[in-house]
């Protein structure tokens, strides 16, 4: 049974969704006290993090912040604010997903559903590590090395990176990925993408990699062999 951690501090719609969640044979957790967040995750060990934006003592934010800097826990905001510099902000700090409220319930289900798919399923493929423009890719442990030094992705992150560098060397299409990494396209922002593939570029460019993931506008993304760039 996975556990969920709901960070919620509205009791109603705390014990509607965990109801509705427990229903799905999942086991639903909440915080008794909301300065001491990172000490119930800590006791927890949830698999998933369901987290709004306006709590007590801090928001949704810092604890995002505070808890992606120790896991990789998938964390799913879940928000009545709806200005696109929120969502922008939650995929920056590491954030999975960003649902807006009111939703519906199948919405929520269907994203932890694809979130559960993404990183435990693929957990059970045999661990292969990949190398790449000199770097190796260690899939299992979310990092990339190389003699520049070594970077942690987050299982998004890593997830693209390891699509791109099976199809290196062609156009990988935005959908294409969508449809891979969130395996129902319906329920994700085409932003969503963009926000993970820039993070990712970004945390690449400090080994001197980030180069290599090329922009073909208009279609999609490329993963560039070293050797390729030179001839």
């Amino acid at each position: 049974m996975f556990k969920l951690l709901l960070i919620e501090d509205d009791e109603s719609l705390f014990y509607e969704i965990k109801e509705r969640l427990t229903g799905w044979s999942y086991d639903v957790y909440g915080i008794q006290d909301f300065s001491q967040v990172i000490q119930e995750f800590t006791a927890i060990k949830p698999d998933c993090v369901i987290i709004d934006i306006q709590l007590p003592k801090f928001d949704g934010f810092h604890w995002c912040r505070m808890i992606r800097s120790r896991s990789n826990v998938p964390i799913l905001f879940l928000s009545s604010r709806d200005h696109p510099a929120d969502m922008v902000m939650s995929m920056q700090l590491g954030a999975d997903d960003f649902i807006q409220k009111p939703f519906h319930f199948d919405v929520l289900i269907a994203k932890i559903q694809a979130i559960f798919r993404r990183v435990y399923h693929y957990n059970s493929e045999p661990i292969v590590l990949k190398t790449w423009c000199g770097a190796t890719v260690d899939s299992e442990q979310n990092l990339v090395s190389n003699e520049t030094g070594s970077i942690e992705l987050t299982k998004n992150e890593m997830f693209i990176l390891k699509r791109l560098i099976e199809q290196k060397n062609k156009i990988v299409s935005r959908e294409e990925l969508i449809r891979s990494l969130w395996n129902d396209e319906r329920f994700v922002s085409d932003n969503t993408l963009t926000v993970n593939l820039n993070r990712l570029r970004k945390k690449l460019d400090t080994l001197d990699l980030g180069q290599f993931i090329e922009t073909k506008v208009g279609q999609g993304y490329m993963a560039k062999e070293e050797d390729s760039l030179y001839d």
